[in-house]
């Protein structure tokens, strides 16, 4: 049983290692998510990190712990800092949709999450990424840590001889098969999907037409995320308007939906304490449709009037 078991865990790591374009699937290590391995690159290179402005929670939180510099930001341009080791530009930013890239002449860890079936990528020149499985249809608790040379990694665990010594710790065999299924599905179907995003997106945006917003989501994006501010509303309020009716949004990062602390990306991006508390995060699906997103829209609009008349 244990054999078989193994067995299928390196096929899945073969299969996990083709999808994303690894070299040898010795470069892919399972862990529970982007969380676990982002957390890992940061506890490593604890002491020469460089991280973005825009990372993700899990990135940003650890790296800040151990003293990490934050890249200066020029409207999603990025500049290099020189003394760091590794710096860490997610691809696509979770909150806005905008697709990063990282300054020259280090070596990178990208968090890839939000990029997986939703834009083009490939590891280039990477040298760490991560990613989490429930972001691209796959089981949640499962994601996996890419190093282009595991010869750089350290354990993060210790206790066991797991993914060649370096994570210890039962295997989560059933999310690990379900991780390569949904990653071979999502990277085999990207431009079908793209347009598909895109279309919900225009359409959101076509419907809207006629009331005051600001749209928060650059040129240069995810077609799988729609970000948007309404001037005289909080956002906090249009989500729970919106879930009255049936639509799941969020007013920042959707795993920070508890937080009320203002988006630390959109104060990255030098926007106005209003524009930020107005603003909202809308994200597509595989299983959202053109009439989903007219309802979302009108339900909206609706909303947006509501609260603005005050009633």
């Amino acid at each position: 049983m244990g054999r078989d078991a193994m067995d299928k865990v390196e096929d899945c790591r073969s299969r996990c290692a083709m999808a994303l374009g690894a070299d040898d699937p010795s470069q892919i290590i399972f862990t529970s998510g982007a969380t676990e391995s982002n957390n890992w690159i940061a506890h490593l290179f604890r002491d020469g990190l460089a991280i973005s402005p825009f990372e993700h929670s899990s990135m940003r939180e650890p790296a800040l712990h151990y003293g990490a510099q934050v890249l200066i930001n020029r409207g999603y341009q990025l500049e290099a800092l020189p003394s760091a080791l590794v710096q860490c530009v997610m691809l696509v930013n979770n909150e806005t949709g905008a697709i990063l890239s990282p300054p020259p002449g280090l070596p990178i860890h990208s968090d890839l999450t939000q990029a997986i079936g939703k834009v083009p990528l490939g590891l280039g020149d990477l040298a760490f990424a991560s990613l989490s499985g429930h972001k691209f249809g796959g089981p949640k608790g499962v994601g996996l840590l890419y190093a282009r040379d595991t010869f750089a990694l350290r354990p993060f665990h210790y206790g066991g001889e797991h993914e060649l010594g370096l994570r210890a710790g039962t295997l989560n065999v059933a999310g690990i098969v379900g991780l390569a299924s949904a990653l071979e599905q999502s990277t085999a179907h990207l431009e079908n999907t793209s347009r598909h995003f895109e279309m919900l997106g225009a359409t959101i945006l076509d419907e809207l037409k006629g009331i005051e917003f600001e749209i928060n989501t650059p040129t240069s994006s995810s077609p799988a995320i729609l970000n948007l501010s309404f001037p005289s509303v909080l956002g906090e309020s249009l989500v729970v308007e919106l879930d009255a009716e049936g639509f799941g949004i969020s007013s920042g990062a959707a795993c920070s939906s508890r937080s009320n602390d203002p988006s630390h990306v959109l104060t990255a991006m030098g926007y106005s304490n209003e524009r930020i508390r107005g603003s909202i995060r809308i994200s597509f699906g595989p299983s959202n449709t053109l009439e989903s997103a007219q309802a979302l829209a009108k339900a909206l609009r609706v909303a947006v009037h509501r609260l603005r008349q005050g009633t």
